[in-house]
């Protein structure tokens, strides 16, 4: 079971990557807070001071085109945003 899908990357998470600290992550959804804080330390190497849950419910997206009405769904999913301990930072953009 992979836990870490992959980091968020948006305007909203880099800003407050780099004012709190805190990095945000799509999780497994059966993951807890304690097997996401290992997953981080082993996989970057920082120290994680905590660990924050929450799960994005699906969306339901409806379109009016020539064809008619469309509907469509989005699926859910988990974030966990992680607080790192002082001095402590994640470079994403090291190995492009």
């Amino acid at each position: 079971m992979s836990i870490l899908i992959k980091p968020i990357i948006t305007e909203k998470a880099t800003k407050d990557s780099e004012i709190f600290n805190r990095y945000a992550f799509v999780v497994n959804k059966q993951a807890n807070k304690l097997e996401i804080k290992g997953a981080v330390e082993s996989t970057y190497g920082v120290a994680v001071k905590s660990v924050r849950t929450l799960i994005q419910p699906a969306e339901r997206k409806t379109k009016y085109t020539k064809k008619g009405l469309v509907s469509g769904l989005t699926s859910g999913y988990k974030k966990a945003i992680v607080q790192l301990a002082e001095g402590e930072v994640i470079d994403f953009y090291n190995n492009l």
